[in-house]
C-alpha cells in the first residue's frame, strides 16, 4: 500500500505514455491509487490497456450526465446504524472501512461519506446489537472499502464475535485485494479464514482475463485450501470487457484459479462514471455469446441493482 501509485503522471511516464491522458481535476476529486504489482501486468505503450482504463482519471468523469448520482444503489437510505446497510432480507452489509487498494474509476462508492459510516468507532457494538437483535438475518456481508485492508486481529476478532450470534450461518468477504495487491493472503489471514463456524464466502472482483497472474492465482489456491468458497464478480464496462471473446476468457481464468463466475453487474450508475456503460441490449447479446462459447456453470448472471428493490435484479 505504502508503494502504490499515487501520481498519474508518473504511472503514465513507467508505461510509455503522455501524461495528457490523465485528468488532473477527476484526479483531485478522486484520487489515482493503484499498487505497482498490478501496473506490471499493463502493457506499455497501449492507451486503451484494458488494466489502465480501469484506475486513469480521465476528463469524462467530468462531465454531468443525466441520471448519474453520488448515490446510485440507495446505500445511505438503507443504512440502519452507522456501516450497517441493511437492503435485502437474510443479509446485511458491514462497511468496515473506507480504504481501497485500488481507486477504479466506476467505483458506486466513490462519493460514499465515510466518515460518517464508520463503525469501528464505537467497536463494532452497535452494529454487531443490530444483528443480534434480528433473527432473520442469516449472513453477513463484510465490505467497504476493502475489509482486508484491517489487520487481522481486528478481523478475526470481529469475525469471532459474529459466529457468536446464533442465528448467523454466513459469512461473507467482499475484496479486491487477492487480486491487486495478492501478498495480503499471507500466513496470519490463512491462520483465521475458514477457521469459524460460520460457512465463509469470499467474493473476489476481477473484470478482465488479464489481472489474473502467477502471484494472484496462487493467492485464490491458498484461500480455497481453507475450504473458503470463491466467487466473482464483475462489472461490464465499455472499452474494457464488452466483447464475448474477453468475457469467456474470463470466466475460463477464473475457474482455473478456483473461483466461480457469479455476477456481471450492468454499470450502478454513479456520477463520473458514465463513459463505462454498457447499453443493457448489447449486455444481452454478450450473455448470449457467452452462452454459446461456455458450460452453464462458466457463464455468470448478468444483473442489475435498482434502489428499493428486495434483491438484484435479473437481465435477460
Amino acid at each position: 500500500m505504502a508503494e502504490a501509485v499515487t501520481d498519474p503522471a508518473e504511472l503514465l511516464r513507467s508505461l510509455g505514455l503522455p501524461v495528457s491522458l490523465a485528468d488532473t481535476l477527476a484526479g483531485k476529486h478522486f484520487p489515482l491509487r493503484v499498487p505497482r504489482g498490478f501496473v506490471r501486468r499493463m502493457e506499455r505503450e497501449n492507451p486503451r490497456d484494458p488494466l489502465l482504463l480501469q484506475v486513469l482519471p480521465r476528463m469524462w468523469e467530468n462531465r454531468p450526465a443525466e441520471g448519474y448520482r453520488p448515490d446510485p444503489v440507495g446505500d445511505l437510505a438503507s443504512m440502519v446504524v452507522p456501516g450497517v446497510i441493511h437492503k435485502y432480507r437474510g443479509r446485511v452489509l458491514l462497511v468496515t472501512t473506507g480504504v481501497c487498494a485500488i481507486h477504479c474509476r466506476y467505483c458506486f462508492r466513490r462519493h460514499f461519506p465515510y466518515a460518517d459510516a464508520n463503525p469501528r468507532r464505537g467497536e463494532w457494538e452497535a452494529a454487531l446489537e443490530y444483528i443480534a437483535d434480528d433473527p432473520t438475518i442469516e449472513e453477513v456481508i463484510l465490505s467497504g472499502g476493502d475489509p482486508l485492508l484491517l489487520a487481522d486481529t481486528r478481523l478475526a476478532g470481529l469475525c469471532s464475535r459474529l459466529q457468536r450470534i446464533p442465528h448467523l450461518r454466513r459469512l461473507r468477504i467482499h475484496t479486491r485485494l487477492p487480486v491487486v495487491l495478492p501478498s495480503r493472503v499471507d500466513d496470519a489471514l490463512l491462520g483465521w479464514v475458514g477457521k469459524s463456524r460460520l460457512q465463509t464466502v469470499i467474493v473476489v472482483h476481477v473484470n478482465h482475463p488479464n489481472e489474473l497472474d502467477g502471484a494472484v492465482s496462487g493467492a485464490l489456491a491458498d484461500l480455497a485450501d481453507t475450504g473458503t468458497i470463491l466467487l466473482n464478480q464483475s462489472v461490464l464496462l465499455h472499452g474494457i470487457n464488452d466483447d464475448a471473446a474477453t468475457l469467456a476468457a474470463l470466466s475460463e481464468a477464473l475457474f482455473a484459479a478456483g473461483v466461480m463466475p457469479y455476477y456481471l453487474h450492468l454499470l450502478d450508475k454513479v456520477e463520473g462514471a458514465a463513459h463505462f456503460d454498457v447499453d443493457e441490449g448489447r449486455a444481452i447479446s454478450l450473455l448470449a455469446e457467452l452462452r454459446e462459447r461456455l458450460p452453464g456453470y462458466l457463464v455468470p448472471r448478468l444483473v442489475r441493482e435498482r434502489e428499493g428493490t428486495p434483491a438484484k435484479t435479473p437481465v435477460s
